[in-house]
């Protein structure tokens, strides 16, 4: 008689680890340097729509296992079914992942180790903030394989300034994160080994604020940034009377008049 055939269950691509008020989402393809398939997308998807209706949770980060952040789409997965309509579609529902990032309440930080190439780099750019290891390398690189970064460009390009964004984009090389940070991709660079420790500091720092206030105020920095200045500033003075109706508006100023540490309420 034949043995049993044991069948190992595969990993999840995505993990999710909750540590007090900070929930991660961790990309977990390593073999594959984190790359993202389309169920994959999904996956990132559903976490990310799931933690922005928890108003435990004030601060997001994302990051990826093994040796890299995140190594773009699934290059072979895209060629296995290389049509106009699912390679769109692809496309369609990638955009829509990344547009749950600025669409959340709650900020999202990058946490970015090893590469992070075409679609990893457009993670990178969506995120609210981004903290990068020295070692760490960025790069829009399809343009090698004579695929432009046509919707990573759409994120870096509102990160850089045009000149850096197209350099990436026509180019194709990788920069180091010393330059990554000059040309406004990521907020902080640190040493390999303080990665972690650098992150924490930066998430105490808005987790110490009032969760309301924050996340009218993501909602609309997103909002006015696009439109004309005139328009903009409609939309701004709007929100500034909202927020000084709330109530950790009145404690916050309250506690400056009195000269005391404020007790936030959200």
């Amino acid at each position: 008689m034949n043995a049993p055939v044991k069948t190992i269950a595969a990993e999840p691509m995505t993990l999710r680890r909750r540590e007090g008020a900070v929930e991660t989402v961790i990309l977990n393809r390593p073999a594959q340097y984190n790359s993202i398939p389309g169920a994959m997308i999904e996956e990132i998807r559903f976490a990310l729509e799931d933690i922005s209706r928890d108003e435990g949770v004030r601060a997001v980060v994302i990051a990826g296992s093994g040796k890299a952040f995140c190594a773009g789409h699934d290059l072979k997965e895209m060629m296995g079914n290389r049509s106009h309509e699912s390679t769109r579609d692809l496309f369609e529902r990638c955009c829509r992942m990344m547009m749950t990032i600025q669409r959340m309440p709650q900020p999202v930080i990058a946490r970015v180790h090893g590469m992070a190439t075409a679609a990893g780099c457009q993670l990178v750019a969506m995120c609210d903030l981004a903290v990068a290891a020295e070692s760490a390398t960025f790069a829009t690189s399809g343009i090698a394989l004579g695929l432009f970064c046509t919707t990573p460009g759409v994120a870096v390009a509102r990160n850089l300034l045009r000149k850096n964004a197209l350099e990436m984009l026509l180019t194709g090389e990788f920069i180091d994160a010393r330059k990554a940070q000059a040309w406004g991709l990521v907020n902080r660079v640190v040493a390999d080994a303080e990665l972690d420790a650098e992150l924490k500091r930066l998430i105490d720092a808005i987790v110490s604020k009032p969760r309301e206030v924050i996340a009218l105020g993501k909602k609309v920095f997103y909002e006015q940034v696009e439109m004309p200045i005139e328009q903009a500033y409609g939309v701004a003075s709007e929100a500034m009377a909202c927020n000084m109706m709330l109530a950790d508006t009145a404690e916050g100023v309250g506690a400056f008049i009195a000269k005391r540490k404020p007790n936030w309420i959200s």
